[in-house]
């Protein structure tokens, strides 16, 4: 039987309005597309699934009965693997069907596990790694481009740490960034050119980056450099963020 694709515009919400259509209309072999993804086919029927809050609030309650299983599915949205929704709605379905949401035999239940260990990890990483720099107008930046979209992730992390400062934290590979503005965190879009930044910074940036890379020297022994564990602590794709490995 041909697929009834269901084509959403790429938010969780759209995700959850489009797996609830899913069950209301008793598609048997739905394929929920995200809009960006989605290519032409003269030989299937298509559907475009308009966001609903009240549709997607009435799915989300259903997986909340299942604490893990729904921060499973969340984290899985985030990878942005085009595959994800396949993924999910299988998932979805069988742990609706059978109140299991450990069975790890199940397929879909283990890829959701796996990349929900994936993004986990990317989120611990930025958490430890990035590092903020001290603009002319007294907020602190710090610029990311990671490879899963684990900025809602780390939103409450960096609130609790830096409560005292107003910063931003901009994907600049995704186009957005997490705002703090001492009261509360908000998402904003961003059209940011990273290379201007530089001319924005606080004359004592380069002040501390200087000290921190004489530290860094200083402190190294070089005898006891392990250079394939370091790496293993701090693989290279994070060291763009390090003050101590790529200044700004």
């Amino acid at each position: 039987m041909q697929a009834q694709k269901l084509i959403y515009d790429g938010s969780f919400e759209g995700l959850l309005t489009a797996i609830f259509v899913v069950y209301e209309e008793r598609i048997p072999n739905a394929e929920i597309v995200e809009e960006r993804f989605y290519e032409p086919d003269f030989f299937a029927e298509t559907n475009h699934i308009y966001t609903d809050e009240t549709k997607a609030a009435r799915v989300w309650d259903k997986l909340k009965q299942f604490p893990q299983f729904s921060a499973t599915v969340y984290r899985s949205f985030l990878t942005e693997l085009r595959e994800k929704e396949w993924y999910i709605l299988k998932a979805i379905q069988y742990v609706l069907k059978t109140k299991n949401d450990k069975d790890y035999g199940h397929p879909a239940v283990l890829k959701l596990a796996q990349w929900t260990k994936q993004i986990g990890r990317e989120k611990h990483r930025m958490e430890a790694f990035v590092r903020f720099k001290r603009t002319k107008d007294d907020l602190y930046i710090a610029l990311v481009a990671t490879d899963f979209n684990v900025l809602p992730l780390i939103a409450k992390h960096f609130k609790n740490r830096y409560a005292d400062q107003q910063f931003v934290i901009v994907d600049h590979k995704r186009n957005y960034g997490i705002y703090y503005d001492l009261k509360s965190i908000s998402f904003v879009t961003l059209d940011f050119d990273a290379n201007n930044l530089k001319d924005g910074l606080h004359e004592e940036e380069q002040y501390y980056d200087e000290m921190w890379q004489d530290y860094f020297i200083s402190t190294g022994i070089k005898s006891r450099i392990n250079k394939k564990l370091h790496q293993q602590h701090v693989p290279k794709r994070y060291w763009k963020y390090l003050n101590e490995k790529n200044p700004l």
